[in-house]
């Protein structure tokens, strides 16, 4: 396939990949100044007499269905275009990037929380494609990427399906996608939603925990009965050390029915959060009710009615911490917002201790709001308890809590920020 030296704007530099769909190349974009992915569609198959067309519509689909999703997690499509006899699609040049395939295998299973973190990331960002109307329908491990910097980016939507009342612009229903990660639905052939792009992630979570694929058929007949008909083999039929919560979460996410299966990635994603808690082994925790006392008094809930502290009981993780434990560290990049329930804890910026905090108190608040860098570090003056708030399970909350708990959250944000700015205006009077 003889490839011009540029297409459209873009300077074609060199093949980095192959495809059933296409052969990608590194490119560059002139005017944006920087290295771009360019997908260029095989020129043979648009040739074809009986499915050129075809093969040219599903080709463009990627670009169509991808085209207006915009998330840290999803390859970014930049541009389409089409020049003499070259179909080609621009996309976010991820370089250096790996496939999850490779870690698929027994022998090289990558960590319990690293495979938590790639498919909670997975979740939400297949949350926002559904939300915005893509099902992905090729979800599998080579069609997610990890990035040099450890990130997840989730490719590939040439098969994608756009959830419109007008359908006639989107790929057809049917036989498509990678029979092994596919849903009892589709390979049916029957209704699909967004949930089958859910039970798909649970099968690569299945083959990130174990390296094994949960419906290990030799044959394709026999796939198709076991993804219709069969349970998988528990977790800790291949490994010991994975704990119960997964095995609850893989069992959600595999279920044959799609209304006992997760319904959004949102709910995947923060039954995932629980896990990674439960991994970061908190002190042991106290009873529900002992809970309740002890925040029934705080400020920060004194205007919640009790059915909705219990939701906010319910949507945290109550930690403990010795003396000169840090809590939370200057730099790092987390979305959990804390509660003084007891104790103290020191604040400290650029080494400097810079102020206390105590019962009632609150701390995270910025990187709970926009997931921004810790500003500063923490560390408890004494025994401390605290509520830990993870910004995905307050989404799980009631409507109500939820507009209450942003209500007070944010009047706390506000006069932290005003206590910042009268001390950081008291020191250079």
């Amino acid at each position: 396939m003889n490839i011009p030296e540029q297409l459209g704007k873009y300077e074609i530099k060199e093949q980095v990949g192959r495809g059933s769909m296409g052969i990608v190349y590194k490119g560059y974009d002139p005017f944006a100044e920087r290295d771009v992915a360019v997908k260029v569609a095989l020129s043979e198959s648009l040739k074809d007499k009986e499915s050129g067309e075809r093969y040219r519509k599903m080709f463009f689909n990627e670009a169509h269905a991808a085209g207006t999703l915009r998330h840290p997690n999803i390859v970014e499509i930049l541009d389409a275009g089409a020049e003499d006899d070259h179909c080609y699609i621009v996309m976010e040049l991820i370089e250096g990037g790996e496939t999850l395939k490779p870690f698929c295998n027994a022998k090289n299973l990558l960590p319990l929380e690293k495979v938590i973190e790639i498919t909670f990331k997975c979740a939400k960002a297949l949350d926002y494609a559904h939300r915005n109307g893509v099902i992905h329908r090729d979800i599998k491990p080579t069609n997610i990427l990890i990035t040099q910097e450890q990130d997840v980016k989730i490719a590939d939507f040439s098969i994608a399906h756009i959830m419109t009342s007008d359908t006639t612009n989107t790929m057809p229903m049917g036989f498509v996608g990678s029979p092994r990660y596919m849903s009892p639905e589709q390979v049916q052939e029957d209704v699909i939603t967004n949930q089958t792009d859910l039970f798909s992630l649970g099968i690569v979570m299945y083959e990130l925990l174990t390296g094994k694929h949960p419906f290990p058929a030799d044959s394709f007949s026999r796939l198709i009965h076991m993804i219709i008909n069969e349970n998988n083999a528990p977790l800790s039929a291949h490994r010991t050390d994975v704990p119960e919560i997964l095995e609850k979460i893989i069992h959600h996410a595999l279920q044959k029915n799609p209304e006992k299966r997760y319904k959004m990635g949102l709910n995947f994603a923060a039954d995932l959060s629980l896990a990674f808690d439960y991994l970061d082994k908190p002190e042991e925790e106290v009873e529900v009710q002992e809970k309740f006392n002890s925040i029934q008094s705080l400020d920060f809930f004194s205007e919640f009615p009790e059915s909705e502290i219990w939701e906010i009981i319910r949507a945290c993780i109550w930690q403990k911490f010795d003396t000169g434990t840090q809590i939370i560290v200057e730099g790092d990049i987390d979305d959990s917002f804390y509660i003084i329930i007891s104790g103290e804890v020191d604040v400290y910026k650029d080494g400097a201790l810079i102020g206390n905090l105590q019962a009632g108190d609150c701390f995270g608040e910025m990187s709970y709001l926009s997931k921004a860098k810790r500003t500063a570090t923490i560390l408890a003056r004494n025994h401390v308890d605290l509520m830990k708030i993870n910004a995905t399970l307050i989404e799980q909350a009631s409507v109500e809590c939820q507009l209450h708990f942003s209500r007070v959250f944010m009047q706390t944000l506000v006069k932290r920020l005003s206590e910042t700015t009268a001390m950081y205006v008291s020191r250079h009077d």
